[in-house]
């Protein structure tokens, strides 16, 4: 749900400036773009392009990768919370962190608490973890397990269109040839390798891919577009938010109405702070995460745009002392 102007977010950044934030955003609306390409939107040269993306790699967390989408694919998702004894958090999340169906873990609430988002292969690997490994894990002193229900906005949908750093007209300009949608999002055996090369880097050139899964070139760009066309995968940017001057993180546990539960959830996806937003199982009914300056920008959150909601009944808000994980593959430079 996209986002009012007077919501538009503005970068503050000691390091990047205005001109990164829309080489990010381009990378959002395309990110298989060239360099060329974007430079041309952008009115700078390739190499400016070019060498900006290799600072916005090595210095900023930079990473534009492929994530299978669990929803349109029917797969299981699930936010954990778990209460640890003290000075054992870190090494739990260490560990969990080696799980290739964890996406993203965080550490909070004074370092004994672990936030875990996974997203199991198969029921087996659900609970080889939720009922297995977990449980009997001795320093783990509560388990709170969140089935992700209905996702307003994330995903496909990335947080740096709330700066507005581009115009439509460079939007448009910038994104790919529209593919047709020929079946049902899925992602069959013989994609495996193509999928798994993207994974680790979306901008992976066709003759690696080619090489990678020993398909003609055309066949590879045939089925990555159909892959991205039926939602089965979409290509993500993920980097370190306080690049642009977004330093402070947090999870809001909110408990709505149920009757209201829509309507706050799509009010929510369209604030500005929110860069992820799911309706989910359990005692709260809401998941937020949002993305501050300060905690003054976390109070002016909580008691402004958020607390004006109608049918808001409860907030728990859980700041992140550290992020442990945010996606398998360190960061390509290309």
């Amino acid at each position: 749900m996209p986002t009012t102007e007077s919501n538009a977010l503005v970068m503050e950044s000691e390091i990047f400036d205005r001109l990164d934030l829309q080489i990010l955003a381009a990378l959002e609306t395309n990110a298989r773009a060239s360099f060329s390409r974007i430079g041309a939107v952008l009115g700078v040269s390739d190499q400016t392009v070019a060498r900006r993306f290799r600072r916005l790699c090595a210095e900023g967390g930079l990473r534009v990768v492929a994530v299978r989408d669990p929803e349109l694919l029917g797969h299981d998702q699930w936010n954990l919370r778990l209460r640890c004894v003290p000075d054992t958090a870190l090494k739990i999340a260490q560990a969990l962190a080696k799980r290739p169906d964890t996406n993203w873990i965080a550490l909070a609430a004074g370092g004994t608490e672990v936030l875990c988002g996974t997203r199991p292969h198969s029921p087996d690997d659900r609970d080889d973890l939720l009922l297995g490994k977990l449980p009997r894990t001795p320093s783990v002193v509560e388990i709170r397990a969140h089935q992700l229900l209905h996702r307003f906005f994330g995903g496909p949908d990335g947080w740096l269109q709330k700066f507005r750093a581009l115009t439509d007209d460079q939007k448009a300009a910038l994104r790919p040839d529209p593919a047709p949608v020929t079946g049902p999002a899925r992602i069959d055996p013989e994609d495996e390798p193509l999928v798994d090369l993207l994974e680790r880097d979306a901008r992976a050139t066709y003759p690696e891919l080619q090489r990678a899964t020993g398909r003609s070139e055309s066949a590879v760009k045939r089925r990555l577009a159909a892959l991205v066309a039926s939602g089965a995968v979409y290509l993500d940017v993920e980097y370190h938010p306080e690049i642009l001057g977004y330093p402070l993180s947090a999870s809001l546990w909110i408990t709505a109405a149920p009757s209201r539960l829509h309507s706050v959830g799509e009010a929510i996806a369209g604030h500005a702070e929110s860069a992820y937003v799911t309706a989910t199982s359990g005692e709260s009914n809401l998941l937020v995460s949002a993305v501050f300056k300060n905690t003054a920008g976390l109070y002016e959150y909580l008691s402004g745009p958020l607390g004006r909601l109608d049918g808001i009944q409860h907030v728990e808000s859980v700041p992140y002392l550290r992020r442990i994980k945010q996606l398998t593959y360190p960061p390509p430079v290309r």
